[in-house]
């Protein structure tokens, strides 16, 4: 006779993953005891009344992961398991501060700014290491370009900075300028926001099954062009003081590696989960809690964009064997239905309406399909 336990393993890319290697990260591992003393058909009986185990990604990579473990060894059941949902999400959760109801799209322009931002670089680092080689290129006898002085005021200062300097404060005026559009469209959204649209559903919400949905707006603008919609699954941050608790961290002490440090006025504000260090959201209106923005999941897959029709629509489901909804401290598969707007003159408007989704009866697994951890590069279109 033995102990049969749950155990919750997890290593969640952290923001701008593309720059850890994986392998060298902590795996977060919370195991918990189901049930004490009991043998190997006994605990076979009990496993087979919860929720399958599921595995996303590998141990070499990005990985979440819950299994049942008796006498050391994973239990492994040919069997169905139970289809329900695992644990019901809180109503003060993340999920109804950030990704529940109306949502805007981000201005373009900062997609485009970083970019040009990153060639910005390029050229600086071009021209200071011009300006260190020139001396030795003189004394080749190689004539020397734009290192000339030009006088403002009192001061005099090297051509190539005139022509340099500039060209670094572009993207930062764009992002300025973007931002500042964006904070104008929050305004005006929040002076007028449309109803909630009604949301019927024809199907039970199943993984791996399709999804059928009849979807009504009580009221249309006559901005609104095309409607389209989906629905994807993720995984969202784990909660952070339950990670740095079983990688044996202090909650206010030094973050373990991938994590950053908590920016006190985005927690109290839910803007932020600790994780992604501020830079995942553009500029938000301080009257809305969460921001009108949608947060990415960094772990992310979505069925096919369809159009919307206007009795019965059927979505296939996302690609690859997902579990269904949970919502622990550690491990959150979330699912979510997202209706896409075309708007007039403007940005697309999205409505996100959480899904509480039955897992499959069997043991799932499928590869952690990151995606990027800037709001402006996860528009719902551009995945597809």
């Amino acid at each position: 006779m033995d102990d049969l336990l749950l155990e919750e393993r997890i290593r969640y890319p952290p923001f701008e993953s593309y720059r850890f290697q994986p392998q060298l990260l902590p795996i977060g591992i919370a195991r918990t005891e189901i049930s004490s003393k009991i043998t190997r058909d006994e605990a076979d009986k009990i496993v087979a009344d919860l929720p399958p185990p599921f595995r996303i990604g590998d141990k070499k990579s990005w990985l979440v992961e819950r299994r049942y473990i008796y006498q050391g060894k994973t239990l492994k059941l040919d069997k169905a398991h139970n289809q329900e949902m695992n644990e019901a999400v809180p109503k003060d959760s993340v999920v109804h501060k950030q990704r529940t109801g109306w949502y805007l799209t981000p201005n373009v322009i900062h997609t485009q700014a970083r970019k040009i931002m990153n060639f910005s670089v390029i050229i600086l680092l071009l021209a200071l290491s011009y300006l260190f080689f020139e001396p030795i290129l003189s004394i080749w006898g190689i004539p020397s370009i734009g290192t000339g002085r030009v006088r403002f005021g009192l001061l005099d200062y090297p051509l190539l900075a005139v022509i340099v300097v500039p060209i670094l404060f572009v993207p930062i005026m764009m992002r300025v300028g973007a931002n500042f559009s964006d904070l104008i469209k929050q305004r005006k959204f929040l002076s007028s926001p449309p109803p909630e649209p009604k949301i019927t559903f024809h199907s039970d919400t199943t993984s791996g099954e399709n999804l059928v949905v009849n979807i009504k707006f009580p009221e249309e603008y006559d901005t609104w062009g095309k409607k389209h919609v989906l629905w994807r699954v993720g995984v969202l941050p784990p909660r952070r003081d339950r990670l740095m608790e079983i990688l044996g961290r202090d909650a206010d002490g030094q973050p373990a590696p991938g994590l950053t440090t908590e920016l006190p006025h985005h927690w109290t504000v839910d803007l932020d989960d600790g994780t992604g260090g501020g830079e995942d959201l553009p500029m938000h209106n301080d009257e809305i809690k969460g921001g009108l923005f949608l947060k990415p999941m960094r772990i992310m897959n979505q069925s096919e964009i369809i159009p919307l029709e206007n009795d019965l629509t059927t979505i296939s489901p996302p690609s690859g064997k997902w579990p269904g909804t949970i919502f622990s401290s550690l491990i959150r598969i979330h699912w979510e239905l997202i209706v896409i707007i075309e708007r007039e003159n403007q940005s697309e408007l999205l409505w996100v309406q959480p899904l509480k989704v039955k897992h499959s009866s069997n043991y799932t697994e499928t590869a952690a399909i990151v995606n990027s951890g800037r709001t402006e590069t996860n528009h719902p279109m551009s995945l597809s």
